[in-house]
């Protein structure tokens, strides 16, 4: 155990005011109108954090069109934005411990503002790329620096409830992008996304400078291999996030280059795990990964995270393939919006860690329902269909981050604050990489089910067939005012029931997509009940055996206090007992090296 050293003397805090750890603000009195101030900057920060990319995502088929991208182009962009948002936990938590959470919030939105105004200036796919990648950065930043002004709003009897309210702003971004984005894309391209992300940035970079958080315990923790095990993990990370961004796009076995860039992080993720295994004060504690409280909360974070893309990529690729645009999915998200703050209002108000499994459940209950309800969906289904269904998915996932988090840092905390670190990192990856994958491995099975889908729809049309005649003839009638050439006409009419063929494929396609998300969510909401069951029947074992030891232990005093007389007859209730032991008696023996 490395000896702690201190970079600045800390203040005469009184108990209540102490940081719960180095790199966390102290929690002094603050005024009301202080504690309004703090609340708002949290929201700022926590929106900026999570609106340029959401924005981003939400506009991206637009921004694709109207830059001349490709689609692996703008599937790099998205890579760039998680690789850094993953591994910047890694600089960020250790980087507030030593010089504060100030400091780094006002390097981040600084960069993020010029690079935000840069973009605007160029307007080139580089520029973008790098923009992409200070938005993840940023956005890690963002996530810890509200929740940090959230702690400050109310006295610290309510940082629980206060830490689930400033995880849960940065939720809010994307229904909000969605809620947005026509209107600034109606008045002009995408420079208004990007105007907008840069108003949000100096913004907030204003805001924590004018209402800085109060100052924290700074301590020495960067060493030299910190520096060497970054620079294998964040292009390992890198590699992989790229694999599988590229992966759909490109197909996974048409494009050799992503076996290389695979292999590449295999290699370079071993390295840094083989370097943080054998240091005495590594990142990241492999060994905690190998107890099996770890592996069951690493699975069920990302199946919670998994459970989500149900929306953010089934739904609104469905809607997408339909033809629906922003403006028409803008009233679906304006529900999505408040099912997401109902769902963080309600984690919060039931927050604690004697319910983190209950509402962890709850949640997990209302995914699984959310899915279960988009089952056999058709091509004539619109926005409105879904309100029900969504509105419960994001009712599930305004309560699940809260208690998950809680849980994680829990379970790292036993073993010791330096394991502080190592569960930050794992739920920040469990959900950036639960998300990517979990879109991964659906748009994989989408694209599977609708090209099978496809071949046997077209094996159905037969020009002979008098139907198929029929549906043909009805859509060349209607082109004829505009098409008058026959031929032209008759391969127009061929080419529209080939259009027609393909929606319905990828109807079909995203029903199964539907399915698989709620056989999920159903597996694993029985597994957990299952677990819950057998850990009720241990406890009440376990409770029977202390209540029978506890008889035992009765019957046993109850026998020796209505012993026999001794031999000489005469009772032992008799005899006086003595007033007191000597000391020496009474002393305990002195302890050995092995007691201490």
């Amino acid at each position: 155990m490395t000896e702690t050293v201190y970079l600045r003397r800390p203040p005469d805090w009184e108990e209540h005011e102490k940081p719960a750890l180095p790199g966390s603000p102290a929690m002094p009195w603050h005024a009301p109108w202080e504690r309004v101030c703090y609340a708002l900057v949290a929201v700022l920060v926590g929106l900026t954090g999570g609106l340029g990319n959401a924005l981003f995502t939400a506009n991206l088929p637009t921004i694709q069109g109207q830059m001349g991208l490709t689609p692996s182009e703008a599937a790099w962009l998205s890579g760039a934005y998680v690789t850094f948002n993953v591994t910047a936990n890694m600089l960020v938590y250790k980087f507030r411990q030593q010089y504060g959470m100030r400091l780094f919030a006002e390097i981040g939105l600084g960069l993020y503002a010029l690079l935000c105004v840069l973009h605007l200036l160029l307007g080139s796919p580089q520029s973008l790329l790098w923009l992409r990648g200070a938005s993840g950065l940023a956005a890690a930043a963002c996530t810890s620096l509200g929740t940090l002004y959230m702690l400050q709003a109310l006295p610290r009897t309510y940082v629980l409830k206060l830490l689930v309210l400033g995880v849960g702003v940065s939720q809010l971004a994307t229904p909000l992008a969605w809620m947005l984005s026509p209107s600034l894309l109606n008045h002009g391209q995408w420079h208004n996304l990007y105007m907008l992300e840069a108003g949000l940035a100096l913004l907030s970079f204003a805001a924590v400078v004018l209402l800085k958080l109060p100052a924290g315990v700074h301590i020495q923790v960067f060493g030299k291999r910190d520096f060497l095990s970054m620079a294998l993990l964040i292009p390992g990370v890198g590699l992989l996030v790229a694999v599988l961004v590229q992966g759909t796009t490109r197909w996974w076995f048409n494009a050799p280059e992503l076996a290389w860039l695979l292999c590449g992080a295999i290699v370079l993720l071993f390295a840094g795990l083989y370097l943080e295994h054998h240091r005495p004060n590594p990142l990241l504690y492999t060994r905690w990964f190998t107890q099996s409280a770890t592996i069951r909360f690493v699975i069920g974070a990302i199946v919670l995270r998994f459970l989500t893309t149900e929306q953010s990529y089934g739904v609104v690729g469905l809607m997408r393939t339909l033809g629906m645009t922003p403006d028409q999915m803008q009233p679906l998200f304006v529900v999505i919006f408040f099912g997401t703050l109902l769902g963080i209002v309600l984690s919060s108000a039931t927050f604690g860690l004697d319910n983190a499994a209950k509402q962890l459940l709850a949640a997990l209950v209302l995914l699984a329902a959310g899915a279960f309800l988009d089952f056999h969906r058709t091509s004539l289904d619109r926005p409105a269909d879904f309100y029900l269904s969504q509105f419960l998915l994001a009712v599930g996932s305004g309560i699940f981050m809260g208690p998950l988090m809680l849980l994680g840092v829990v379970q790292g905390l036993k073993n010791g604050p330096s394991h502080m670190l190592t569960a930050i990192l794992t739920i920040s990856m469990t959900q950036a990489l639960g998300g990517l994958i979990g879109s991964s491995l659906l748009g994989t099975y989408q694209t599977y089910r609708e090209q099978s889908y496809s071949v046997d729809l077209v094996q159905q049309i037969n020009p002979a067939n008098p139907l198929v005649a029929q549906r043909l003839q009805l859509q060349q009638q209607a082109l004829a005012p505009t098409i008058t050439d026959p031929a032209l006409r008759s391969a127009q009419g061929t080419a529209q029931l080939a259009a027609t063929v393909r929606r319905e494929a990828n109807v079909l396609a995203y029903n199964d997509v539907f399915h698989v998300v709620a056989l999920v969510a159903f597996v694993y909401l029985a597994w957990c009940l299952l677990e819950i069951g057998q850990a009720r029947r241990t406890a009440a074992r376990a409770a029977r055996h202390a209540r029978s030891l506890q008889d035992s232990a009765s019957e046993v005093g109850t026998d020796a206090a209505n012993a026999t007389p001794d031999d000489d007859g005469d009772d032992t209730d008799d005899v006086p007992a003595p007033a007191a032991a000597p000391a020496s008696a009474a002393r305990p023996p002195p302890a050995t090296a092995d007691a201490r």
